[in-house]
């Protein structure tokens, strides 16, 4: 994996990719962000040697590097999912390259559903902890001591010092900002009525299919992360409803200002 992390960072640094401080992985419906950007560079995946490609119609598929609070930054707009077929290894294999460039922190943003139902939907979570509900990890591959440690601790692998930067510019900026656990499952499909009780019984406050393998790659590479679900449906098992996907990219718009609020200000202190 060395020699293909170095060939593709070597291939963006030939499009102008330099140095970066800051990564930030933009989830479903969450594009708004790149306003407030100024774009230096941006190469579509499909151009880029050994990157997967996004397959989700909703995902733009685009590496971008600029500036953004004054911050060299490198912004993933649209992320991959284990559900597109591609394994841990792919899905995660955009933070490395990341990591290539020198970045020091990570935000994340999702789209989720909200499994806490004193949550609604359009207003956002900050991820405390999470639960792996997907089946593997992307750390189990032959050689990866030789990218970072075999057992990576996860006591807190989301930064505590960012968390608790964003909920007191929450507080400053009158933002409802949730705290809770995030659980990250396989997809693509929704979940049943006893699979929403069972994620409320083992702790989770919201369910989504992305996040965690990223999130344990950042902390195997020793990033500072931070990451923040937007809540897009209402997962009550006892009154369900088929979810409309145009419903959920909607209430990801209408939450989308404050997320960036929140990230603008809390890389402003990075």
């Amino acid at each position: 994996m060395l020699k293909l992390i170095n060939e593709t960072v070597a291939f963006l640094k030939q499009k102008g990719f330099e140095k970066a401080e800051i990564g930030i992985v933009l989830g479903t419906g969450l594009g708004q962000l790149l306003s407030e950007i100024e774009i230096v560079q941006e190469v579509s995946y499909n151009q880029i040697p050994n990157f997967p490609t996004a397959t989700v119609e909703f995902h733009k598929g685009k590496l971008i590097y600029g500036f953004i609070q004054g911050k060299k930054t490198i912004i993933m707009q649209g992320r991959f999912h284990l559900y597109e077929g591609y394994s841990s290894q792919d899905v995660t294999y955009p933070i490395r390259i990341m990591k290539g460039f020198g970045i020091h922190s990570l935000l994340i943003s999702n789209a989720s559903g909200a499994i806490n139902l004193n949550f609604k939907k359009s207003e956002l979570m900050l991820i405390e902890d999470h639960i792996n509900l997907q089946g593997g990890s992307p750390l189990a591959f032959k050689g990866v001591d030789r990218l970072g440690t075999r057992f990576v601790d996860m006591s807190a692998p989301y930064d505590t010092t960012m968390n608790d930067s964003l909920k007191a510019i929450a507080k400053d900026q009158n933002i409802k900002l949730h705290q809770g656990v995030y659980a990250s499952v396989y997809g693509p499909q929704l979940e049943t009525r006893a699979e929403y009780k069972m994620l409320k019984l083992i702790g989770a406050d919201a369910v989504g299919m992305s996040t965690v393998p990223e999130v344990i790659v950042a902390n195997h590479l020793g990033l500072h992360v931070a990451a923040i679900s937007v809540l897009t449906d209402e997962c009550d098992p006892e009154h369900l409803k088929a979810v409309d996907v145009q419903d959920i990219m909607k209430m990801a718009e209408i939450a989308e200002p404050n997320m960036i609020v929140l990230f603008k200000a809390l890389i402003k202190q990075l």
